[in-house]
């Protein structure tokens, strides 16, 4: 059974729909979802789709795209929200932080400073928590690098990776798992490719991202959780490793990066 762990299951475009999506995911072998808050106003949203949903689970963070209307009441308000969240078997991360300096708009110097500053409390609270956490990277995998290793949260993945084998490595010792999905199935992604064919299989985890990040063989159109499977065959072909192999050692490193989905899934 596969584990997707990211996707937006409760973004608009799924509209109505999602708790279909999540059942057909189930029916095509994705036995968890998981479903990473971006924003303060889609905390309960993400909370109660994963509560609705028997193959779901859920993170609580700030995307650094909200980060420039996110304020101090924002990280103020997800602390107290992942404390009373641990009660909450459903609860697995925080998430999805990070930085993005891609976007034209986040890479001014102020707002870069405020994606930092908001980055490093929730890696705080991460921290305090005793939380993995599900990295936002884009652009910045150094600057990632530098605030993880100085205030170590509890492990956790870095969401759709693309940096380097040496970044790729500090991750791994760093305790964390590496995130790869749709990108890998574009044979013009070389890097990405190289990556998930030849780091070891046991820093790999699967991830839709959808709404976003649609495989090859979807592209442009709205991807599904549905399509992890077929993503996880691709991964297969890379490694030559059957997809009964990929679906097993992805999930079980999805279950070392998260142990709270970890506690769910054995209950």
């Amino acid at each position: 059974m596969w584990i997707d762990t990211h996707c937006h299951l409760d973004a608009h475009e799924f509209g109505a729909e999602s708790l279909a999506v999540a059942a057909r995911a189930g029916q095509a072998g994705v036995s968890m979802i998981v479903i990473p808050a971006v924003e303060r106003d889609n905390f309960d949203v993400v909370a109660q789709l994963a509560a609705a949903a028997p193959n779901a689970s859920y993170a609580l963070g700030i995307h650094p795209i909200c980060v420039p209307t996110a304020t101090e009441a924002d990280l103020a308000a997800l602390r107290a929200r992942a404390e009373a969240a641990l009660a909450d078997p459903r609860f697995v991360a925080i998430g999805e932080i990070g930085l993005d300096f891609f976007i034209p708009m986040l890479c001014a110097p102020a707002m870069r400073e405020k994606q930092d500053y908001f980055l490093r409390e929730q890696l705080r609270i991460a921290r305090d928590f005793a939380l993995p956490v599900l990295l936002h990277v884009r652009r910045s995998q150094d600057q990632v690098l530098k605030h993880v290793r100085q205030i170590r949260p509890a492990g956790g993945i870095a969401h759709a990776f693309n940096g380097s084998f040496q970044q790729a490595q500090t991750y791994i010792d760093l305790g964390f798992k590496l995130g790869f999905g749709g990108a890998m199935t574009f044979t013009r992604a070389l890097q990405i490719r190289r990556l998930a064919g030849t780091l070891p299989i046991e820093a790999i985890v699967l991830e839709t991202d959808a709404p976003d990040i649609s495989p090859a063989w979807l592209h442009p159109a709205r991807n599904s959780p549905e399509q992890l499977p077929a993503i996880g065959a691709a991964l297969a072909v890379m490694r030559a490793m059957t997809p009964a192999q990929v679906a097993t050692a992805t999930r079980q490193n999805a279950l070392a990066a998260l142990p709270r989905l970890a506690a769910l899934l054995s209950a």
